[in-house]
């Protein structure tokens, strides 16, 4: 595989929020505010962003849904009218045009149906051109345990080697009809796996016979962090679940997708050195707004 940088990142974020609402039916739940440490209080949408160009992505492109647009690009396209601009302090005028410079560097794209999430990047393809990209999730925030944040790992695992990277966290059992499932061979003890088998919410009896990996507790897995690096193959993949209408659940799925790209291509699984903040649930919402500040 030709090695080439990660320059782009992709967050969909045309969901409809349902486990949010009624709240979603006004806000977007990516633009549902936290406060960060330096108590500014900002939309999730911002957070995810800013950890994307703080790991080098140079360019951004959010999936939405049509309604949506409007909303997006006055958050990152326009400054406020010029008599609110004139009540912020001046420490958030400025910050008012670091939002817009912020701006020139997203694309807004438009999936005019949503069908699930594997569906929503897959609206990326023409975006991406053919470029390894980051692919983020539009309800999740990272908290790095280290100076390198979440996504500057995973990037830096991509560049090392050179292949689709997942980044995985450690689960206990009972959560495992939540999430993806990851298991395969160490290349490096607990810190970087060779992935053979992607699964989408095992039940604990398939996981304890096909997904456990050497050297950990019994009753604990590696799962899907929320921070992916992938080649453009993952679009291949995509389109050919799309073609056959190929859903779990009525919708098309990434997970799904994941395990077909890691049969065609190398993929490394990446044990994270951080925290991910779910803020799509209203418990796991109300914990990061009371965790993510002081961490």
């Amino acid at each position: 595989m030709q090695k080439k940088k990660v320059r782009k990142a992709v967050i969909p974020a045309a969901g409809f929020g349902t486990r949010l609402f009624p709240a979603t039916k006004v806000v977007k739940k990516e633009l549902f505010p936290i406060i960060d440490k330096d108590g500014r209080a900002k939309p999730v949408i911002l957070a995810i962003i800013e950890e994307a160009i703080t790991a080098g992505i140079e360019e951004v492109a959010i999936v939405v849904q049509p309604e949506d647009k409007k909303t997006f690009k006055t958050l990152f396209k326009r400054p406020p009218k010029a008599e609110l601009f004139e009540k912020l302090s001046p420490q958030n005028q400025e910050y008012s045009k670091y939002l817009v410079d912020l701006g020139d560097r997203i694309t807004i794209l438009i999936q005019d149906k949503q069908e699930g999430y594997g569906h929503a990047v897959y609206f990326a393809k023409d975006w991406v051109k053919g470029e390894p990209f980051l692919l983020m999730l539009g309800d999740h925030i990272y908290k790095s345990n280290i100076g390198k944040s979440c996504a500057s790992q995973v990037l830096e695992v991509y560049e090392q080697v050179n292949q689709n990277v997942v980044g995985l966290t450690t689960m206990p059992a009972e959560l495992l009809h939540k999430l993806g499932c990851v298991t395969g061979n160490w290349q490096e003890e607990n810190t970087i796996l060779s992935v053979r088998e992607i699964s989408e919410k095992p039940s604990i009896e398939y996981a304890r016979q096909h997904l456990h990996v050497e050297g950990m507790a019994d009753d604990e897995f590696l799962c899907i962090f929320g921070l992916y690096a992938l080649t453009p193959t993952i679009f291949d993949c995509l389109a050919e679940d799309i073609k056959n209408n190929v859903r779990l659940k009525g919708e098309f799925q990434l997970t799904t997708c994941l395990d077909k790209l890691q049969k065609k291509e190398r993929m490394s699984g990446y044990v994270v050195n951080g925290k991910c903040f779910d803020t799509g649930l209203p418990d796991a919402y109300l914990q990061t707004m009371i965790d993510f500040r002081n961490l």
